[in-house]
């Protein structure tokens, strides 16, 4: 199905998959709407999009966390394109930790983000895809959400509360107001993610692991997202799920 003159929300669209999706849609001929918190980041990728690649987008900066700036999201990408199309619930965070070091700050931040923040994406951009009967749900969860590793108890739950929800959310809405929901499932893919780990023990261990093998690139999540949307109506692809060639679990 060709995307061509659709409308695509891009939560954390800065850096990483994020950004990487946005170059991608909008290469396709897709207008992209970016948001993240950092307003000067996505300017220049802003810039990127419009100058390089002759593409569309609309900058407009939000918190997930937060439902008022994510309805901003909405209403400005209403007021310049005129519908909203799809969302990519992308923003997440992956301060991995053993539970018996106590991060808990770093809990409540990835329940906040990893999951209110889809939670919030969704609420915001359901209204319109119900009025339209149409649209496309795409949820950044990850290989965690499918198998536990000690250090990534509570990331590993939070992924696995996005695959759920976007398991729950297809059964909703695909069916009676034509809105398909995919869950993006990837392994170990190369972006600043790691950067956000503060306990040295799993620096140490896990991601000397990692070190080891030849990550995904953030551009291959992109293609998986891009297939996800660009099916005809009639097919939902439910799940992608993407490992690098050597990661063994």
């Amino acid at each position: 199905m060709s995307l061509k003159g659709k409308t695509v929300i891009i939560t954390g669209a800065s850096s990483g998959i994020g950004e990487a999706t946005a170059l991608k849609l909008a290469k396709e001929g897709i207008n992209v709407v970016l948001t993240a918190r950092s307003e000067d980041k996505l300017k220049k990728l802003q810039e990127k999009i419009e100058k390089e690649n002759g593409g569309k987008a609309l900058v407009v900066p939000a918190d997930v966390t937060k439902k008022d700036e994510l309805k901003n999201v909405v209403d400005k990408t209403k007021e310049k394109f005129g519908s909203i199309d799809g969302i990519v619930n992308n923003a997440g965070l992956m301060p991995l930790s053993y539970v018996k070091n106590l991060h808990t700050d770093e809990w409540d931040k990835m329940v906040d983000v990893n999951i209110k923040g889809v939670l919030n994406g969704v609420s915001a951009v359901l209204p319109t895809m119900m009025e339209q009967k149409s649209g496309n749900i795409i949820n950044i969860s990850s290989s965690a959400g499918r198998k536990i590793y000690p250090g990534g108890a509570v990331y590993c739950a939070t992924k696995a509360a996005v695959k759920m929800f976007s398991e729950g959310l297809r059964q909703e809405l695909a069916p009676k107001f034509n809105i398909n929901v995919t869950s993006i499932e990837p392994g170990f893919v190369d972006t600043s993610l790691t950067e956000t780990i503060t306990d040295e023990e799993i620096k140490e261990g896990l991601l000397s692991n990692f070190q080891e093998m030849t990550p995904l690139e953030a551009e291959d999540i992109a293609e998986a997202i891009f297939y996800a949307m660009s099916q005809p109506k009639r097919a939902n692809i439910n799940d992608v799920y993407i490992m690098p060639t050597e990661q063994e679990q």
